[in-house]
């Protein structure tokens, strides 16, 4: 099992920034990448950024040169800075993470978990 808490959502203006953090906890070692995703009012929710154990990082266009995502090994904790935040940012978002775990007889069995979410209010 694994367990994401979420922590560093807020109000922020635009142009502002703010930094999401991402604390796993459990089977942490079994975890192959982490992510966020967000997901505004009647939308559907949506990548915004991913990151692997070997480092590789993928980001939807929207944000792409505006977010980091980085990680700390030592703290099992992932984050996402925010940068140049617009109003078509507030959403919540949410911690993600792809586990896989081999049993006894080698089988890859994949594992995903989801944070609880946090606010990110960005008003026009």
């Amino acid at each position: 099992q694994v367990q994401l808490v979420e922590s560093g959502g807020g109000l922020v203006q635009p142009g502002g920034s703010l930094r999401l953090s991402c604390a796993a906890s459990g089977s942490t070692g079994d975890i192959t990448t982490m992510g966020w995703y967000r997901q505004a009012p009647g939308k559907q929710r949506e990548l915004v950024a991913t990151i692997t154990n070997g480092g590789s990082t993928d980001y939807a266009d929207s944000v792409k040169g505006r977010f980091i995502i980085s990680r700390d090994n030592g703290k099992n904790t992932v984050y996402l800075q925010m940068n140049a935040l617009k109003p078509e940012d507030t959403a919540v978002y949410y911690c993600h993470a792809d586990a896989v775990r081999t049993t006894g007889w080698g089988l890859e069995v994949p594992y995903e978990y989801w944070g609880q979410g946090t606010q990110v209010t960005v008003p026009s």
